[in-house]
């Protein structure tokens, strides 16, 4: 006999027929006369249930939490089952028998992610994990229906794209390099060939954060586009986030209820999204020109609006060197971030510098060495062209779209200032 998933009894699939399941009990309650145990694998959990006059009563009373199994069994409707399932067990097959499980024991924050390897199993980690799928699943999708090409840039680099304080130094044979921020710098390469681009890869930012959606290392999309300019990136990032939303929404309806979101809100997501400048935004806040947003101002003024911002027009000197001056306002770029409910900046993006003589000038003004970039300058000696591009992090848009309270729980194994264990 095949062995089925537990989602397609839950389904009402099999109801009335003779089932074999396979997976780890995830709980167990054991009474004289009848003992039930809750068996969960990545598509469900059901209940299942054994008599004392089972010639296997024996065998399922050494069963404990996280034991792996496979049973054998009836199908019965049951509404008192979780699930509304139950399967009366006719045969057992202890595979693992599990000691003592810790989280049973503990469930503190800092515990948890000490035992980040078993705490992934939880039912919140798997709901989250599916819906990461998801989202990496719907930006292939947006890409592939625009038509663009996905690519991959290098992961070892010799100079800094976001910032020298952020880079995470390492030794590359007899030489200085650094972990990546972004493929960004690549990317503008890239475009002159193939015009529209995209990846998904880790990035690493060495910044001495603590908050809720900081990592050191994260999943990052990103996307470059030749010929488009700024008002087209953030139509095009609208149209991007309403499509991811849309996708899982759809794919993940029933993770995203037990989760306990709010399903409905990201189903009605539309474009346009509202835009307000950096100066306006200091404004509200109630601060001088110059300040950098902190993530407590940043989730404020989301809030007060309730659905995605972009913050746009920052003073230039607050953002990345190769980031486009305003040609009627040079003292602001043409960037933007996209704020997001309940965490904040979630996309970051900008038109890019095509002129070389104001490249070079950037590079002055932010004390840059221009031997480290002769490479970049290059791409505008030879055939310039207007550009843009964005990026986002995967693991701040999971935090959003799950309900997630902290980003630790949107990646399997979290690597922060703190954390380098498991």
């Amino acid at each position: 006999m095949e062995f089925v998933e537990i989602g397609e009894i839950l389904d009402g699939k099999h109801t009335g027929e003779k089932v074999a399941i396979r997976g780890w009990v995830y709980r167990e309650r054991k009474q004289k006369t009848v003992s039930f145990f809750l068996i969960r694998d990545d598509s469900g959990i059901i209940q299942t249930a054994i008599k004392p006059d089972s010639k296997f009563w024996d065998e399922a009373q050494k069963l404990t939490i996280e034991s792996s199994v496979k049973i054998w069994g009836i199908v019965k409707e049951d509404k008192r089952a979780p699930g509304g399932y139950e399967i009366q067990i006719e045969k057992l097959e202890i595979v693992g028998l599990a000691e003592r499980f810790p989280i049973t024991k503990d469930k503190s924050e800092e515990f948890l992610r000490d035992v980040r390897h078993l705490w992934i199993r939880s039912r919140r980690m798997t709901l989250i994990f599916k819906v990461r799928s998801a989202v990496f699943e719907a930006i292939h999708e947006f890409y592939k229906q625009k038509g663009y090409y996905e690519i991959q840039a290098p992961s070892f680099t010799g100079s800094a794209c976001e910032g020298g304080s952020t880079l995470f130094e390492v030794k590359y044979f007899d030489k200085k390099a650094y972990l990546t921020q972004s493929w960004q710098l690549y990317a503008e390469a890239m475009i002159f060939s193939l015009q529209r681009i995209y990846t998904i890869a880790p990035s690493f930012r060495a910044e001495k954060s603590r908050t809720r959606r900081h990592l050191a290392e994260y999943w990052h999309h990103e996307m470059e586009t030749a010929w488009m300019q700024f008002e087209e990136l953030l139509k095009f990032e609208e149209e991007f986030i309403a499509f991811v939303a849309h996708y899982v929404a759809e794919k993940c309806e029933k993770e995203l209820k037990e989760l306990g979101r709010d399903v409905e809100e990201l189903k009605k997501l539309k474009p346009p999204f509202k835009r307000m400048k950096y100066e306006e935004a200091i404004k509200k806040l109630g601060k001088e020109w110059g300040y950098d947003l902190t993530d407590a101002d940043e989730r404020k003024l989301v809030a007060e609006i309730g659905a995605p911002v972009f913050i746009t027009h920052f003073p230039r000197e607050m953002k990345a060197f190769y980031m486009r001056p305003d040609p009627k306002d040079k003292k602001v770029v043409l960037a933007a971030d996209l704020l997001i409910p309940g965490v904040g900046e979630t996309t970051g993006g900008s038109e890019r510098i095509y002129d070389l003589k104001e490249l070079e000038e950037s590079l002055k003004l932010f004390k840059l060495d221009k031997k480290d970039y002769e490479w970049y300058l290059d791409l505008r000696r030879y055939g310039t062209i207007p550009h843009s591009g964005f990026g986002l992090g995967i693991e701040r848009l999971v935090m959003w779209l799950s309900g997630a309270e902290h980003i630790m729980e949107t990646i399997p194994f979290p690597r922060t200032i703190t954390r380098l264990y498991p």
